[in-house]
């Protein structure tokens, strides 16, 4: 057995037992020299990990200077390169100011074909076209929302992108399917060391979970904020031992816009009648009953499910165990009045929520994987009795689209759609017949963004239709004499007011691929060569 003399003189072996020893050097080599000494390679150049810039010694006696001081120091600091993948949260919403300004920073210093991987985009980063035209950004791995997904649609982008779950991305994220470069959170509070939430400071925008795995398996993680506080910032959604470099600005964004139209409660009289359809289904079938647990959509027909199941269980004396998904003003007032026991909550769509999870401690804070993880031993959704979601279409196999509209344009991303789906006990759709004179039931969706054998009943406002799967269901729902049809025969009562549309023409380059939650490809999104037909949705 051979020694070697490490830096104390003490004779060290090479190996015990099969395990390869490294004599002890300095306290404190940095943590690319220890990595790559352990994987037998040499260490990329730039900062350690975890480091900053700046050190005051090298991996202890003194915390890592991690403060940027403006955006280009924080550039500077950073390993920029072209064809690097870049994410980002979408808690702001369409409120958030990160994103468009710091991919138009990175294009000014002329970086191209970047891989954007947002959880989510929205309307706001609609500026972000030029630079998807102009080859800055190559293509996007995440939820797409106006002008971007309309310019993937139409062949923009020089790769292909790809659409994932909110428990899909995260999935991927953990095993390196979306190996993410440089992640870059904004945070509404934090400190110096990276320490961050969002429930404090003048963005306050509720959970920060979406960016939880971005934060833990990122080769470099930046904070932004616009909300600097002393150490230690408390609660910390995201640990500073794994951020690298922290930015104060002026604003990250606008909380204001977190919530939307599709976010708040329908007026529509017929809308409402779907409501009030999909909550009298859930009683019918006994999923109404003490301790039951439920999720619903951001759309407005399914936060007034909400209201009406809330309703049936006050007159019955019940109380749910807990809500999943986003938090809403609507939910924080159940939970206040004690029908709920818990909100567990992703991201919160209105500044009423944000208040409940900064002060009710029944309003917890998740994150992807604790709520969606198709890999873990179990989840949130996974303990779901009751799944209340939209859509943008439904085909007579009960696959439902939420991507794209019917015009074949990609507007709209999967969210937890496919994770509600395939863990809730009973999972409703709920929509109208037709929006714009559009129907929304059809023989085959456009793109199929969650398969049909996951779907256990289509709520209408001229009647039920329920997946001849859920037998149980079906008989339930006809002995209370609730409006039940067959989906075929919804289909054509619809067709005969709004008629058949003209299906869009599709080339045959394929734009994006819609993944299924554990990495599968559910379809495909092609080019259009001429679009047709109009906005059909409110966003799922």
């Amino acid at each position: 057995m051979g020694f070697t003399a490490n830096s104390l003189g003490r004779d060290i072996p090479g190996s015990i037992d099969g395990r390869k020893l490294r004599p002890y050097a300095p306290a404190f080599p940095s943590c690319d020299v220890v990595q790559a000494e352990a994987a037998g390679a040499v260490p990329a150049p730039g900062p350690p990990r975890g480091q900053g810039a700046t050190l005051r010694g090298s991996a202890g006696r003194g915390a890592p200077v991690k403060l940027a001081t403006s955006w280009d120091e924080l550039l500077d600091r950073v390993r920029l390169r072209d064809g690097m993948t870049i994410s980002f949260h979408h808690h702001l919403r369409d409120g958030d100011a990160v994103i468009n300004e710091a991919i138009t920073r990175i294009a000014a210093r002329g970086y191209k074909d970047l891989v954007l991987a947002p959880t989510a985009l929205f309307p706001v980063h609609d500026r972000l076209v030029p630079l998807i035209e102009s080859g800055v950004i190559a293509r996007v791995e995440g939820s797409m929302n106006g002008a971007v997904g309309a310019a993937c649609t139409r062949g923009a982008m020089r790769g292909v992108s790809i659409l994932r779950s909110h428990g899909g991305r995260c999935r991927a994220v953990e095993t390196g399917e979306l190996h993410i470069d440089l992640a870059i959170i904004a945070a509404p509070t934090a400190d110096s060391f990276g320490n961050a939430n969002g429930l404090y400071g003048k963005s306050a925008c509720g959970p920060l979970g979406y960016a939880l795995p971005d934060s833990l398996h990122a080769d470099e993680v930046v904070i932004i904020t616009d909300n600097l506080v002393p150490y230690p910032c408390a609660p910390q959604s995201i640990s500073g031992g794994r951020v690298d470099h922290v930015l104060a600005v002026d604003s990250i964004g606008d909380p204001s816009k977190i919530a939307s139209g599709s976010t708040r409660l329908t007026r529509s009289p017929t809308q409402l009648l779907v409501a009030e359809l999909a909550a009298a289904f859930a009683e019918a079938v006994g999923i109404i009953h003490e301790g039951f647990s439920f999720q619903a959509g951001a759309g407005g027909i399914s936060l007034a499910t909400v209201t009406r199941l809330a309703a049936r269980m006050r007159s019955k004396g019940i109380h749910a165990s807990f809500a999943h998904g986003g938090g809403t003003g609507i939910l924080a007032g159940l939970l206040e009045e004690g029908l709920l026991g818990s909100i567990i909550d992703l991201q919160s769509f209105d500044l009423e929520a944000v208040r409940s999870c900064r002060e009710n401690p029944r309003h917890l804070e998740s994150d992807p994987f604790s709520s969606y993880g198709p890999h873990g031993l179990g989840s949130a959704a996974s303990m779901l009795d009751l799944a209340i979601l939209g859509a943008t279409e439904i085909d007579l196999d009960f696959n439902v689209n939420v991507n794209t509209h019917s015009d074949g344009r990609l507007l709209h991303g999967i969210g937890g759609h496919q994770d509600a789906a395939a863990g809730a006990s009973c999972c409703i759709v709920t929509v109208p017949g037709f929006r714009k004179r559009i129907p929304i039931i059809g023989e085959k969706v456009i793109t199929v963004s969650c398969p049909g054998e996951l779907v256990d009943a289509v709520v209408t406002e001229r009647g039920i239709a329920i997946n001849p799967r859920r037998g149980d269901l079906l008989a339930l729902a006809k002995k209370a004499g609730l409006p039940v049809t067959g989906i075929g025969d919804l289909m054509r009562e619809i067709q005969a007011i709004t008629g058949i549309p003209e299906q869009p023409r599709f080339g045959d380059r394929v734009v994006a691929l819609v993944e299924w939650r554990d990495g599968s490809v559910l379809d495909v999104v092609r080019e259009v060569e001429s679009p047709t037909g109009s906005d059909t949705t409110e966003g799922p």
